[in-house]
């Protein structure tokens, strides 16, 4: 069977930016067994919703605008950047096919704060601690994430980066708290920062990341490792059956 993730494009603004981080998301889902599907921000929604109709999973990437802190009930900070609503608009459309037929679901970075806040978490608008969040593609390892036991996320730590892996990190906002029924999986041990939830379902695979596993895929077991078990359960999804 050919596994199809759906993966909206990362900016509606920016054509220089999806051209220059999308090659990276398609390598790691073709890497890992599956066939990336874009899906244009500027395309009518009955347009996406029958390209969704074909897809097994959602990849919510990680972008280069802010989620606009009305949707989490907070007035704009000066730090909060720019938003994209058609990002926003692609993104609740995704999420919803997703959640109401169980598909899989991967976000990274800013598709980790955009499933949070859809889920009716909130957002720190601007990190302000002793860690560097923020350095970017130059650091292959910008610091350790401490996973939590017992969740999703912990089953996927190989063996030899464990107890707390290290990782990169692009993001000047992260989860404050985490949304209905999502559980947080992964912190900064050194200021407690959010780094990664999940949803709190045995049956339904829904895992965020605020790093970029598909960055590192080629030197990273944990990257691949992510990436795999997104892919397996979208191999293994099936559409939800209507009770009569």
């Amino acid at each position: 069977m050919c596994v199809h993730i759906a993966i909206p494009e990362p900016t509606s603004n920016d054509s220089a930016y999806n051209q220059r981080t999308l090659p990276q998301y398609f390598f790691a889902l073709h890497a890992a067994g599956a066939t990336p599907i874009l899906v244009p921000l500027h395309e009518r929604q009955d347009r996406v919703a029958r390209l969704l109709a074909g897809v097994q999973g959602i990849l919510l990437p990680g972008g280069p605008r802010d989620i606009d802190p009305e949707r989490y009930g907070e007035a704009r900070l000066p730090e909060c950047g720019e938003t994209d609503p058609g990002r926003t608009a692609a993104d609740e459309l995704l999420l919803q096919d997703a959640f109401n037929q169980h598909k899989p679901i991967l976000g990274i970075c800013l598709g980790a704060q955009t499933l949070n806040v859809w889920r009716n978490g909130s957002l720190i608008q601007d990190l302000k601690t002793a860690v560097n969040h923020e350095p970017g593609r130059e650091l292959a390892e910008a610091h350790s994430v401490r996973i939590t036991p017992g969740s999703r996320l912990a089953g996927l730590v190989p063996q030899i980066e464990r107890p707390e892996p290290r990782v990169n990190s692009s993001h000047h906002q992260a989860i404050r708290e985490a949304g209905d029924n999502l559980l947080v999986s992964a912190v900064s041990p050194l200021d407690g920062v959010i780094e990664a939830v999940e949803l709190e379902s045995a049956d339904h695979f829904v895992l965020a990341v605020q790093w970029h596993p598909e960055r590192d895929y080629t030197s990273s077991a944990f990257s691949r490792a992510i990436l795999g078990a997104f892919v397996q359960a979208a191999t293994v999804w099936q559409p939800r059956r209507i009770e009569a």
